[in-house]
C-alpha cells in the first residue's frame, strides 16, 4: 500500500511538469533527499526514478526554459573543476571498486549542482526550490521529531523509517541537516509567498522547528547539540531585542533540562571526557593517520582510501571521587576506520587540491551571501526578503560546516543543492541590478530653431 502512495505522488509531480517543466528539477530534490526507492518494497526498487527525473529537468531546460540572459558563476566553474578532479582520482584510486561505488552518486550530486543554478531565474523558483528542499527533510523529521516524544531515542537506536544508515537517514547527518533549515524555516514564517505566512502556516513552522530541536535528541548526536548552539548564536545577529532573546533562550534551556532522556544526556556528557570515549579517540587518531598521509600523498588516494589505516590509541577512563581517583588507561588497535570529518575525507581522499577547491566553493559561498546580506540590508519594500534569504542561507552554510568537522559529508548532495540555491539567488539577483541600470538610449530630438523676429 505504501508503495502505491510513492508512485501515485511521483506520477503526480512528474505529470505537473508536463505543464510546468521546473517540477522535473523539484522531483529530482525530492528523490535525492528522500530515496522513496529506500522506503518501499518492491515497485520503485526496479525503477530508475533519479536517473529519469533527472534526465527530464535537463532536457524540459534545453527545450523549452528560457535561456536569455543565462549566467554561470564563478562557483559553477569550481563545482566542475571539482567533479574533473574526483573524476581523475577516481580512476587512480587505491581502492577502484569501492572508489567506483561512491564516484556513481557523488558525480550526480556535483553535477546537479552546477546545472541548477541555471534553472532559477526567478524568487518563486527559487523560493519553490527552497520549499521542496524543507519539506522532503521534513518528511524523515517529523517522524523523527514524533519518535522521539514517545521513546526518548537513543544514539543508533532511532528509526527514521528505514534500517539503512546512510544518506539523510543517518542520525548526525539528518541532525546536522534539521538544525541548519530552522533559519530557512523561520524565513518562509515572514517572507514566504508560496504559502501566506498567516497564523496556520506560522503555527505549523514553530511546531516544525520543535521537531528539528528534537532530532538531536532523538539520535543523541553531539553534533546536533553544537550545531543548535551556533544556530542560537547566530540568530542573535538579526535579533532586534537582543536581551529578550537571551532571557527567553536561558529560559527554554533550564526547562528543557530536566524533560531530556537519560540516554541524551548521557551521551553529551562524554564530550568533557573524550579521552574515555572510543568514538572520539578514533576519530583524533583517524585525523592524524590522515593528516601524515597526506605528507606523503598530496594528490589524495581516490574515495574510500580510509580502508587501509590502521590505527593505535589509548583510551583514559577515570574512576572514583576526588581523592580517590584511579585511571585505567586502554590501548585499541584498529583499522579501516572512516573520517568522521568532511575536512579530513577531502583531505585523504582528493588531497590538497581537492581540499582547496572544497574550502574555495564553501568560502565563497559564505562571503558572496554576507556582501548580498549587506546589500540588500535596507532596501525598499519589494526587496525586504533578500537579506532574511541571504542571512538564512549562510547560516544554515555555516551549520553544516560545523556539523561537517565531525561527520564525513563532504558530498552529501543536500548541501551541494543549497549551494545550488545561494547561486540561483546571487545570479537572479545580478541580473535584476543590471536590468535596473539598463536604460535605452533615447532617440535625439531634432533641433529647432525659433524664426527671428
Amino acid at each position: 500500500m505504501r508503495d502505491l502512495v510513492f508512485i501515485a505522488f511521483l506520477l503526480a509531480l512528474f505529470g505537473a511538469g508536463l505543464r510546468r517543466p521546473f517540477l522535473f528539477v523539484l522531483s529530482y530534490v525530492y528523490i535525492d533527499i528522500v530515496s522513496p526507492q529506500r522506503l518501499t518494497y518492491l515497485l520503485l526498487n526496479s525503477i530508475p526514478i533519479s536517473l529519469i527525473a533527472v534526465g527530464l529537468a535537463v532536457v524540459s531546460w534545453a527545450l523549452v526554459d528560457d535561456k536569455r540572459d543565462t549566467r554561470v558563476a564563478p562557483r559553477q566553474i569550481l563545482i566542475l573543476l571539482l567533479l574533473l578532479y574526483c573524476y581523475i582520482t577516481t580512476r587512480g584510486a587505491d581502492f577502484p571498486v569501492e572508489a567506483a561505488e561512491k564516484w556513481d552518486w557523488v558525480w550526480k550530486a556535483l553535477a546537479f549542482a552546477a546545472f541548477l543554478p541555471l534553472t532559477l531565474r526567478t524568487r518563486l523558483r527559487i523560493e519553490a526550490l527552497l520549499f521542496f528542499m524543507i519539506a522532503s527533510a521534513a518528511s524523515i523529521i517529523i517522524v523523527g521529531g514524533v519518535k522521539t516524544l514517545f521513546s526518548g531515542g537513543g544514539y543508533g537506536e532511532l528509526n527514521l523509517m528505514v534500517s539503512n544508515n546512510s544518506g539523510l537517514y543517518e542520525g548526525s547527518t539528518i541532525s546536522t541537516v534539521a538544525v541548519a533549515i530552522i533559519p530557512l524555516i523561520l524565513w518562509f514564517a515572514r517572507h514566504g509567498t508560496l504559502v501566506k505566512p498567516d497564523w496556520r502556516v506560522k503555527i505549523f513552522c514553530g511546531a516544525l522547528i520543535f521537531a528539528c530541536m528534537l532530532i538531536p535528541v532523538g539520535t543523541s548526536t553531539r553534533t546536533g547539540l553544537l550545531c543548535i548552539g551556533l544556530v542560537a548564536v547566530l540568530l542573535l545577529r538579526d535579533t532586534k531585542r537582543k536581551v529578550l532573546y537571551l532571557c527567553i533562550l536561558g529560559a527554554i534551556g533550564l526547562a528543557a533540562v530536566p524533560l531530556l532522556p537519560s540516554s541524551f544526556t548521557d551521551r553529551m556528557s562524554t564530550i568533557k571526557t573524550y579521552k574515555a570515549d572510543e568514538s572520539a579517540s578514533t576519530r583524533l587518531a583517524v585525523w592524524k593517520w590522515t593528516w601524515e598521509h597526506a605528507k606523503t600523498h598530496p594528490f589524495g588516494g581516490g574515495f574510500e582510501m580510509y580502508r587501509q589505516n590502521q590505527l593505535r590509541y589509548d583510551t583514559e577512563k577515570v574512576e572514583g571521587i576526588e581523592g580517590n581517583v584511579s585511571i585505567d588507561h586502554k590501548l585499541t588497535i584498529d583499522k579501516a576506520r572512516a573520517f568522521h570529518s568532511a575536512y579530513f575525507e577531502m583531505l585523504g581522499e582528493q588531497g590538497w587540491p581537492g581540499l582547496i577547491l572544497w574550502l574555495t566553493i564553501n568560502i565563497i559561498g559564505l562571503v558572496r551571501m554576507e556582501v548580498i546580506r549587506q546589500r540588500y540590508r535596507k532596501a525598499a519594500e519589494d526587496e525586504a526578503w533578500v537579506a532574511p534569504l541571504a542571512g538564512a542561507l549562510q547560516i544554515a552554510h555555516l551549520v553544516y560546516l560545523l556539523g561537517a568537522a565531525f561527520i564525513g559529508i563532504a558530498f552529501q548532495p543536500f548541501v551541494y543543492t543549497l549551494i545550488g540555491a545561494q547561486i540561483g539567488l546571487d545570479t537572479y539577483l545580478a541580473r535584476l541590478r543590471r536590468e535596473d541600470a539598463w536604460r535605452p538610449m533615447r532617440k535625439a530630438q531634432p533641433c529647432v530653431l525659433e524664426p527671428a523676429t
